[in-house]
């Protein structure tokens, strides 16, 4: 059963620190949630760290600056791991060869920054390196289809450094790299995913609290804030934390109501035609 809680302050003695996703929960895709600010500041004042876990497609210095120009004060978070951090580590052990074709726009190339790997056309590559698609204001995957059949007919590898299937950046909903990846498998192509749910970011997480703390926190004082049901809550379940899920997110038109409070009577329905089961739940990060 899921317990519904008004604030992060009212459960932050339990845990010892939060990984905290971006879209939805932090900010719109545009600008910073205030509450949610404030909140993560709160946490940190009370000895909490603050981790902002999020399947952005590039490394943490480029996440760390897009939140700079969002107007993101740096007091509200320790540490910045991203699905981009966690797709470079695994290109720089070379698994997937030395030569990618890059789908995804111009601003995810920091994800080459520091790796041995070529950006090259679709028939030199070794492998595709998807963040995204090319154009996610005017593309959907349906414009892809060519380019899956291409990659399959070639027995290409996806190595998808996103797998969020759509965010919403401000008012408008758009597809993301991982809806590009599941197409990739429907068409009969080999995908491979470093974001949540995937153990891959949690495991760089976990290294990155300890390498900056000097102390391992065990999994049952970490907690995982987020939007998402298949990637924030799936994530926390099979990675072993308690999850909160903000049902002001991707969930809002069905679990809040007009003014903005969670509809208690839709959560537990919706959640479950999800198949989410997180152990809290609130209607916005405050």
């Amino acid at each position: 059963m899921t317990e519904i809680v008004d604030s992060l302050a009212e459960i932050s003695g339990d845990y010892d620190a939060v990984l905290c996703d971006l879209w939805g929960v932090y900010h719109d895709g545009i600008r910073p949630h205030a509450a949610a600010v404030e909140a993560l500041r709160g946490y940190r004042a009370g000895g909490g760290i603050v981790v902002l876990l999020t399947n952005a497609p590039r490394p943490d210095f480029s996440v760390a600056a897009q939140l700079a120009r969002m107007g993101a004060p740096a007091d509200s978070y320790d540490l910045i791991v991203s699905s981009g951090d966690a797709t470079v580590e695994a290109l720089k052990t070379g698994e997937f060869g030395a030569r990618a074709y890059h789908v995804g726009p111009e601003r995810d190339y920091d994800l080459f920054e520091g790796v041995p790997v070529e950006k090259v056309s679709l028939d030199e590559a070794e492998f595709i390196l998807c963040s995204g698609l090319h154009d996610d204001a005017t593309e959907s995957p349906d414009d892809y289809a060519s380019f899956y059949r291409e990659a399959k007919a070639r027995g290409l590898v996806m190595v998808c450094a996103n797998p969020d299937i759509v965010v919403d950046r401000g008012a408008r909903r758009i597809w993301c790299g991982g809806a590009l990846a599941q197409a990739y498998e429907r068409e009969g192509g080999t995908a491979r995913y470093f974001g949540k749910p995937h153990a891959p970011i949690y495991d760089l997480a976990r290294a990155r609290i300890a390498e900056r703390t000097g102390r391992t926190v065990a999994r049952e004082r970490i907690l995982a804030i987020g939007d998402g049901p298949a990637t924030d809550v799936k994530g926390a379940a099979e990675n072993g934390f308690d999850c909160l899920f903000v049902a002001g997110g991707l969930g809002a038109e069905v679990l809040l109501d007009a003014g903005g409070a969670l509809r208690h009577e839709t959560l537990a329905p919706w959640l479950a035609s999800q198949g989410a089961a997180p152990e809290k739940a609130l209607a916005f990060l405050r």
